[in-house]
């Protein structure tokens, strides 16, 4: 990855998520699961005690954008 990753990047972490758990919906996922995924991703470098509810609620989003793409093509 070129780039660390780090809490502002919902986009970029919602496309890594939908990638590594493509089974999981992810309006299904609690909050304190996603805190986990995201910081066991690979070339995530953001403090785990730097993430919000708005922060969290963001990646969700950004990966049932990518999870609708997915199930919808």
């Amino acid at each position: 990855m070129p780039k660390s990753l780090t809490w502002d990047d919902a986009e970029d972490i919602g496309i890594l998520l939908s990638e590594t758990h493509p089974e999981l919906d992810p309006l299904a996922v609690r909050f304190t699961d996603l805190h986990r995924y995201v910081t066991e991703l690979p070339g995530f470098a953001g403090d785990p005690k730097a993430s919000n509810e708005a922060k969290l609620e963001a990646i969700q989003m950004a990966w049932h954008e990518e999870f609708q793409d997915r199930t919808q093509a």
